[in-house]
């Protein structure tokens, strides 16, 4: 192992009355890629600016390899004082080179020229990518860098990474995001720091041999201990194996919904009997929506059946706000038409969390100052409300602003939730959330009994939660697949490919074309060689994963051969990705085909 070019050691630091970590060592090699996880409030952006040099602990010594570069990437860093995106990038003395600022802006999609307070939290957010990467680091600390992107923008920052010659760290709820970059884990539980050699992907198992050892431990001292380490197993690691029943219950709708489906091609989910109409919620019929000469949503018909998790995906500006407005009645459209029952009622949790007044108690966001809180028509007091979603009971008289972000996200939802609705609206639900809070999310929509309208880019998220997926490109048409994001993907690349025997060149054509008008256009040979060999690739791929994940079942596999349980866990994360990749590649050059045909 190579030594560390950056660490701290016996790092501490006090917050509020007491200590909020102490004795921690962290060591970061030339080539780490860590992932830091840790509840909402354990401290890990704090550890990030203490790792950064922007905080002076209260113990430790932190050492780091002269001329070592340490670029922290702030989640919502303050812009207001600059007039444009640009200004704020290549201000200060650590600002970028302005060609590399440029270089990476125009990667990105960003016009540094946008004025910095009408900018919206996606371009903020690449802002923010672009001085962090134009910096050339030498480490990098990444706090949630996929909040407000898209998925095109996220693939590109993860094909960045990839090819990145320095260390990094990241912070992020993102699950795909992780698992595809990271080969270490940092885990910060209650003040300490641990690691270990795995990927993201063998989190789950270390953390569950974690907490299973301590409550062995537990059980030999008092019996408070053995209490509270009793809670942590059936509050931690029983969520995490009810996630499997509600993974199978998930698949079963998904398969009951793709039932439903009409022919293939078809843009309206069809219903198998007329008793059903009286389950709908709600009904769009050959909808269409543009905004000037630009055409939004096309012809685009979906009956919502009560109980429905829909979910949007698509790039940034592709229409998923405007066919939310839609489906919800907050927007008419040019032409089709939208019903909806007249017992729906919605509630809308939307990315700006606009409810969260900071000089608010717990208390009253939660009960308007009172002890208890109308959960869906049951009374519940709010300390033991406040435990259904993972807070400390003794915070009903915390103020709002004293909270982290992901801790106010989820007061919001524990607000939202309670609430009597049978229509939930989620605009990127999963920004600033922990990983246990993102359970606990997927836990509640699962037994939430309305339906669901979910606009996401958390791909891991949208494959744990919704049975339909709504995905939009931007040139007006909506594809309706029952399931998740993978299965949008692999829907795209099925429309797409053809028979293997229309795969062979029709001599007859070219020589046509030829006589008609000079040389016939054709792919190019790169093109032409993914489009033929891909599709094969595919295959051998899936069929990797799937014999690793057979593996994998072996409930003792982690306990006895670790090496073995971390190798596969990364190869099956790194062959998942490759999928995408090649199925994403693969629609590219046949619709390139298409258009030469």
């Amino acid at each position: 192992m190579a030594p560390p070019i950056l660490s701290y050691e016996g790092l501490g630091l006090v917050q509020g009355e007491g200590w909020l970590f102490r004795g921690i060592d962290a060591f970061i090699g030339p080539r780490d890629r860590l992932a830091l996880i840790g509840r909402n409030g354990a401290g890990k952006t704090t550890l990030f600016k203490c790792l950064a040099g922007m905080i002076e602990t209260d113990e430790g010594r932190r050492t780091i390899v002269p001329g070592t570069k340490v670029v922290l990437l702030e989640q919502d860093p303050d812009m207001s004082a600059h007039d444009s995106l640009g200004v704020w990038v290549l201000a200060g003395d650590d600002a970028p080179a302005p060609h590399e600022a440029d270089a990476i802006a125009q990667q990105l999609g960003i016009d540094l020229a946008r004025p910095a307070t009408t900018a919206s939290g996606g371009e903020r957010r690449r802002a923010a990518i672009v001085r962090a990467l134009a910096q050339n680091p030498d480490v990098l600390l990444l706090d949630e860098p996929t909040n407000h992107l898209d998925l095109a923008a996220i693939g590109w920052l993860e094909a960045w990474l990839n090819r990145f010659k320095g260390a990094f760290i990241v912070i992020s709820h993102d699950r795909t995001f992780l698992a595809r970059l990271t080969k270490s884990c940092i885990w910060l539980d209650r003040g300490t720091l641990r690691r270990a050699e795995i990927g993201f992907g063998g989190f789950e198992a270390w953390t569950e041999a974690a907490y299973a050892e301590e409550a062995r431990a537990a059980e030999k001292l008092d019996a408070k201990l053995a209490i509270e380490a009793h809670w942590l197993q059936r509050g931690v690691t029983a969520r995490r194996r009810r996630n499997q029943g509600r993974l199978a219950k998930l698949h079963e709708m998904r398969a009951q919904r793709a039932a439903m489906l009409g022919p293939p091609g078809a843009a309206k989910l069809a219903l198998a009997k007329d008793d059903i109409k009286s389950k709908t919620v709600i009904d769009a019929e050959r909808v269409s929506k543009s905004f000037g000469e630009r055409q939004i949503i096309r012809d685009f018909s979906l009956r919502v059946q009560r109980g429905d998790r829909i979910g949007l995906v698509g790039a940034n500006g592709s229409g998923k706000t405007t066919l939310l407005r839609l489906l919800t009645g907050e927007l008419p459209p040019d032409s089709g038409s939208v019903t909806k029952a007249k017992t729906l009622s919605g509630i809308v949790i939307d990315q700006q969390r606009k409810l969260m007044t900071p000089t608010k108690r717990v208390r009253d966001v939660l009960a308007e100052g009172g002890d208890w809180i109308e959960v869906r028509g049951h009374k519940k007091h709010i300390k033991g409300y406040l435990k259904e979603f993972l807070f400390d009971p003794s915070l009903t008289e915390a103020p709002v602003g004293s909270l982290s972000g992901g801790e106010r996200s989820r007061l919001l939802l524990a607000r939202e939730f309670a609430r009597e609705s049978n229509l939930l609206v989620l605009d990127e639900p999963t920004n600033d959330l922990d990983l246990e809070t993102l359970d606990l999310l997927q836990e509640v929509i699962a037994d939430y009994d309305g339906t669901v309208l979910i606009v996401s880019h958390d791909r891991d998220f949208l494959d744990r939660t919704v049975t339909v997926t709504l995905g939009l490109d931007g040139s007006g048409k909506v594809d309706v697949v029952a399931g998740g994001y993978e299965d949008w993907v692999r829907k795209r690349f099925e429309d797409h490919r053809p028979a293997k025997a229309a795969a062979k060149p029709d001599t007859a054509a070219v020589s046509k074309n030829e006589v008609r008008g000079g040389p016939a256009k054709k792919l190019s040979y790169k093109d032409q060689r993914d489009f033929d060999r891909l599709p094969g690739e595919i295959e051998r791929l899936e069929r990797e994963i799937a014999a690793d994940e057979e593996k994998l079942h072996d409930p003792d596999l982690f306990s006895r051969d670790p090496a073995l349980f971390a190798e596969l866990t990364e190869r099956i994360a790194r062959h998942r990705a490759e999928v995408e990749a090649a199925e994403l590649r693969w629609l590219e050059v046949a619709e390139l085909a298409e258009q030469l045909a």
